[in-house]
């Protein structure tokens, strides 16, 4: 016979005469189900929350870090008009995005700069490790961002142009990130005290709500009917995509 099953038979009997038995009696039920849970690959923090989990039918749960990995990756972006795939196995029919060219790399300027992800500087052999596998301090978002600029150019270096003086982080509520930075200058390399940089990501919608103007093939254009048309297809485009 089984030793588990008649424990519990006899701590039944107990609680029947003595009802100071009772919190032994619930406390070995709730943990024969949390070892059948763990055989199921369910962690149980809390005994309590057994009984609770017997109890429903659907569980609705956000994805990232539950059923993901909680590690997102850069797969496309949008500049001048058009939607450019960020990998090179990307969607088929995607140009792969120039970095070089003008809006783009005021993009990524901004993707690394304002960021407050970074790698785990501490953390032995962490810089030499490939940039994929480096363990990123910060948000999943952001640290997608600084994988994918510092494949391009050291965000130290970025970051080091662009010293930050003032910085809104984000919240749920406003959907944005606002920073400002000190420039410097490209022939001087020096610090200017007049020059300043305000940077802002965030929610797409949010953000192009807040501009009046668009970076054009590199050229600042006031934005229109047409370019807010332009900007819905590539964001539902995106958003189909489930980015």
């Amino acid at each position: 016979m089984e030793m588990l099953p008649n424990l519990i038979n006899v701590l039944g009997i107990v609680v029947a005469n003595v009802p100071e038995g009772l919190p032994s009696t619930v406390t070995a039920c709730l943990t024969v189900t949390a070892k059948r849970l763990a055989k199921r690959n369910v962690f149980v923090k809390q005994l309590e929350a057994v009984e609770t989990l017997g109890s429903i039918t659907l569980i609705a749960s956000d994805k990232t870090g539950t059923l993901t990995k909680n590690k997102m990756t850069v797969n496309h972006c949008f500049y001048d008009l058009e939607i450019f795939s960020c990998v090179t196995n990307g969607t088929l029919g995607r140009k792969v995005f120039d970095y070089n060219s003008p809006s783009c790399s005021s993009l990524l300027r901004c993707a690394s700069v304002c960021n407050r992800a970074d790698f785990d500087k501490l953390l032995p052999g962490n810089l030499d490790l490939p940039i994929d596998s480096r363990l990123i301090l910060g948000d999943a978002s952001e640290s997608a961002l600084v994988r994918l600029c510092e494949k391009i150019s050291p965000i130290s270096v970025e970051r080091a142009n662009y010293p930050k003086i003032f910085e809104i982080p984000f919240n749920s509520v406003n959907k944005w990130q606002l920073s400002i930075h000190k420039q410097f200058t490209q022939e001087e390399l020096q610090i200017t005290s007049h020059q300043r940089i305000l940077l802002m990501k965030g929610a797409p919608e949010i953000i192009f709500a807040r501009c009046d103007k668009i970076l054009l093939n590199g050229k600042e254009v006031f934005i229109t009917e047409e370019l807010q048309r332009n900007f819905m297809v590539a964001y539902e485009a995106l958003g189909s995509m489930g980015e």
